[in-house]
C-alpha cells in the first residue's frame, strides 16, 4: 500500500517543521495530486487508516485535510460507499449586464454542452406561478427542468416555469428555450434576477455530483418581453465552485 501511495502522494519535505500545520501540507499534497491527475476523476481515496500511517500523522489530521476538500468540490463523500476524487472544475465567468441563455454562454466558451431532462410538460400552475407569471385562472403553465453539463461537468439545475400561451409545446424545446421562443418573437429582453449563496441539499447535490452542504449560488429570475409583461419565471441552482458572476459597474454623478 505504502509504494502505491508514495507514486500517487510524494511526500517530500512533509514533515519539515517550517511548512505549516500538517493538515494543510496534506491537503495541498492531496489537491496536487487530483489537479495533476495522479489521483483521477471518480477514483476513491484511499482509507483515512492508510493514509495517516503514509503520512505519519493522526486520522483527525487526514480528516480535517480531506474535509477542506469536500468543502472545496474536489472530493465527494458518498455515504456508505467512501470519499470520491472529482474532476476540478474551471470556472466560468459570467457577465450579468446580458441575457443570454446556457447554450449560448457555453457555445461562446467553445464548451461541448447537453442537459439532462428532470422535468418538462403542462401542469396545472403552483399559487406561486400564477402569481409571478401573472397568469388568468384556468390557463396551464409550461415547465422545463434540466440538468445542465458542460464538458461532461454537471454545473447547474434549471428550472423554468412559462405560461403554456407561450409555450404550448414544451417537448419542441431541445436545446435552448430562447431559441424556440425567438421563433415565436416571444424571446425576452430584460430580465431582473436576484442570487443568493446557498448550501445545496439533497436530491439536488446528487445531480451536481456535490457533497451536501457545499456552497452552490441560488438565482431567481423573472423575464419580460417588450410589453412589460413576463414571460418567463426561473428558479436555478449553480455550483459555486464554478461560476463567478461579474457585473460591471459605473459611477453616477455626485
Amino acid at each position: 500500500m505504502s509504494e502505491a501511495l508514495s507514486a500517487l502522494l510524494p511526500l517530500d519535505g512533509f514533515q519539515a517543521a517550517s511548512a505549516g500545520p500538517l493538515y494543510l501540507k496534506l491537503r495541498q499534497t492531496l489537491e496536487d495530486a487530483i489537479r495533476s491527475g495522479r489521483l483521477a476523476h471518480g477514483a476513491a481515496l484511499p482509507a483515512e487508516r492508510d493514509l495517516a500511517d503514509y503520512a505519519s500523522v493522526s486520522r483527525v489530521t487526514v480528516r480535517k485535510a480531506v474535509d477542506d476538500l469536500v468543502k472545496d468540490g474536489l472530493l465527494l463523500r458518498r455515504h456508505g460507499s467512501g470519499t470520491f476524487v472529482v474532476k476540478p472544475v474551471s470556472r466560468v465567468e459570467q457577465p450579468l449586464s446580458h441575457l443570454t441563455s446556457f447554450t449560448e454562454d457555453m457555445a461562446r466558451r467553445g464548451l461541448v454542452t447537453r442537459s439532462e431532462w428532470l422535468e418538462r410538460g403542462l401542469y396545472h400552475p403552483s399559487p406561486e406561478e400564477s402569481v409571478m407569471l401573472g397568469l388568468a385562472p384556468g390557463t396551464l403553465v409550461a415547465r422545463i427542468g434540466r440538468l445542465r453539463i458542460a464538458n461532461d461537468m454537471p454545473l447547474a439545475i434549471e428550472r423554468a416555469s412559462l405560461s403554456a400561451e407561450f409555450l404550448p409545446d414544451p417537448g419542441r424545446v431541445t436545446t435552448s428555450l430562447y431559441a424556440e421562443l425567438e421563433k415565436a418573437n416571444t424571446r425576452p429582453v430584460r430580465a431582473i434576477q436576484r442570487i443568493s449563496a446557498c448550501n445545496v441539499k439533497n436530491p439536488d447535490a446528487g445531480l451536481l455530483q456535490m457533497s451536501v452542504g457545499a456552497a452552490g449560488l441560488s438565482i431567481e429570475r423573472i423575464s419580460y418581453l417588450g410589453s412589460g409583461r413576463v414571460v418567463e419565471f426561473t428558479r436555478s441552482l449553480y455550483r459555486g465552485d464554478a461560476y463567478d458572476f461579474v457585473a460591471e459597474l459605473t459611477l453616477g454623478d455626485r
